[in-house]
């Protein structure tokens, strides 16, 4: 079946597809893919019993009624789908990649754009080769403006991503050294970021940019440049006015100010910040929609987000962590105006051989900002050397939640900072 015919399907069952047998309603068309220890053409049956309108499948032995759609690749499948549902569109699709802080510039531009258009953008965090196409094909055909974040771990994905959603502007976040199993060093980090700025080049797109990021400065040329900077007077400038316990900034836009109280907790948001406020100044939003849209935004998904409980503050910003996040998060923790801090960190995944050298880097950072008390979760960081007596290793968040929970502290502030899988924020459910 061609990917046309296969639209006109989707179209008829308006929209209605999933990828999970467990959430199949009614109607709904099932896509059947593979992955390293699954193949969904075996939930062929269960989901028509389940009340599928469609099974996608790419193994002739599965082809079980006229409601099975048989093709060659299931997940090419989608990706064209999800490509020709792109090009239904003369809308402006601004792409974010980079290493660290996508998805809350991503939510934060999402937010002011939505002051003045309609806004369609990627769910969490969404963001890879089945994240993307998924993200695309549930755009509304209303939709104004699309904010599509993409997110990689080997070179050329980036790339791919772009040719699926085909977008005609761009940010980079950073290059930091997320990955580095998959790329290999921060070199490799670079090259496939700037793949997003590539792709635009191809297209005479347009890329919005960290005039103080040189890096990204130099992999934009050639492009239309809308810059934007913490340290540097361009365009649109911004800077912290307060950061306790919230970063207050002002913000700077050609030639008008203004300044805005946000619910994010860490210095390294304000770029976030200014970015979101670069985009939607240059696609028309007021300063006053602007500020009212950031004021107005609170991190969820454990992201900078500030909890209480028992009498005691955590920041939570443990969604995700590579050695230069968990870098810039202990700075802004560590010059936080309070007393009684504790970090608590887990480890860092998909670093491969630079695993141990970045763990023991944090060690030697965490000793230069004189923290009285650590807390260090998982494999990795039980294996750093020279760490000092005041530095506790845990295996896990559960040992960390009963030694918390045995000491009764009160009054005191833990940055919760690992990676995903490190699943930290349950220390605080």
């Amino acid at each position: 079946m061609t990917i046309e015919n296969l639209y006109k399907i989707f179209l008829q069952q308006k929209f209605q597809f999933t990828t999970d047998t467990r959430k199949i309603n009614s109607g709904d068309i099932f896509f059947a893919l593979k992955g390293e220890k699954f193949n969904a053409n075996e939930f062929t049956q269960q989901a028509l019993n389940a009340g599928a309108a469609y099974v996608v499948v790419d193994e002739n032995g599965f082809v079980l009624n006229e409601k099975c759609i048989l093709v060659d690749d299931v997940l090419q499948c989608l990706q064209q789908l999800a490509n020709h549902h792109r090009k239904q569109f003369s809308i402006p699709v601004i792409a974010i990649g980079g290493s660290n802080g996508k998805t809350t510039t991503k939510e934060l531009v999402s937010k002011v754009l939505s002051e003045k258009y309609r806004v369609y953008t990627t769910f969490g965090n969404f963001n890879n080769h089945i994240g993307v196409p998924i993200t695309l094909l549930k755009m509304p055909m209303n939709t104004e403006i699309a904010v599509i974040e993409i997110g990689a771990n080997h070179l050329l994905e980036t790339k791919r991503l772009c040719e699926i959603a085909e977008p005609n502007f761009g940010l980079i976040t950073n290059n930091g050294k997320d990955h580095l199993e998959g790329f290999g060093n921060i070199e490799g980090v670079k090259k496939a970021n700037a793949e997003l700025f590539d792709y635009l080049k191809i297209i005479d797109g347009t890329a919005f940019v960290n005039a103080s990021d040189i890096d990204l400065k130099t992999a934009s040329v050639g492009l239309q440049q809308i810059f934007y900077s913490d340290s540097l007077q361009v365009g649109c400038f911004g800077s912290i006015k307060k950061s306790f316990p919230f970063l207050e900034a002002e913000i700077k836009i050609n030639e008008e100010k203004f300044s805005l109280q946000s619910q994010l907790s860490g210095n390294y948001n304000l770029i976030n910040i200014i970015a979101a406020s670069c985009v939607g100044s240059y696609f028309g939003v007021s300063s006053s929609q602007i500020k009212n849209a950031v004021e107005n935004y609170k991190p969820a998904n454990n992201r900078s987000q500030w909890v209480e409980k028992n009498g005691n503050n955590f920041i939570v910003d443990c969604y995700n962590a590579n050695p230069s996040s968990m870098k810039l998060a202990l700075e802004s923790f560590a010059q936080l105006p309070l007393e009684n801090k504790i970090p608590i960190l887990g480890d860092m995944f998909e670093l491969g051989n630079h695993s141990q050298f970045e763990h023991q880097q944090i060690i030697q950072l965490l000793q230069n900002l004189k923290f009285a008390k650590v807390i260090l979760v998982g494999n990795e960081f039980a294996k750093t050397e020279n760490r000092p007596t005041s530095f506790l290793c845990f295996e896990n968040h559960q040992a960390v939640k009963n030694w918390l929970y045995e000491n009764q502290f009160q009054q005191h502030t833990f940055l919760l900072k690992g990676s995903r899988g490190m699943t930290l924020e349950k220390i605080v459910e």
